[in-house]
């Protein structure tokens, strides 16, 4: 008994796979800055994620637009899951015991 495969995508080319599909826009994250009270939104590139063993060790970082000062937060597991959904670059730091 012999069977044969045949394939949809044999004959199709990158432009009619891709047809109809539009592009994304950036994610965005609204942000503040703590020293100028300046709001203002960051795109996920400009901002930092640090992933620590506890609460107090894991925050997200970025330098203000308006005033360039360099603001650290403190990141709760809501704002984690946000921002790595976000594409934001992440840092996972390790204990030293």
């Amino acid at each position: 008994m012999s069977e044969s495969v045949t394939s949809g995508a044999m004959g199709m080319t990158v432009e009619s796979a891709f047809a109809g599909m539009t592009s994304v826009p950036p994610v965005v994250f609204r942000a503040g800055c703590p020293d100028c009270r300046e709001r203002f939104e960051l795109t996920a590139s400009a901002l930092r994620l640090a992933i620590g063993a506890t609460n107090r060790t894991t925050f997200y970082s970025f330098t203000c637009p308006e005033c360039g000062a360099s603001v650290r937060k403190p990141a709760g597991e809501r704002i984690v899951e946000l921002l790595t959904g976000g594409g934001v670059r992440t840092l996972r730091l390790h204990s030293t015991l």
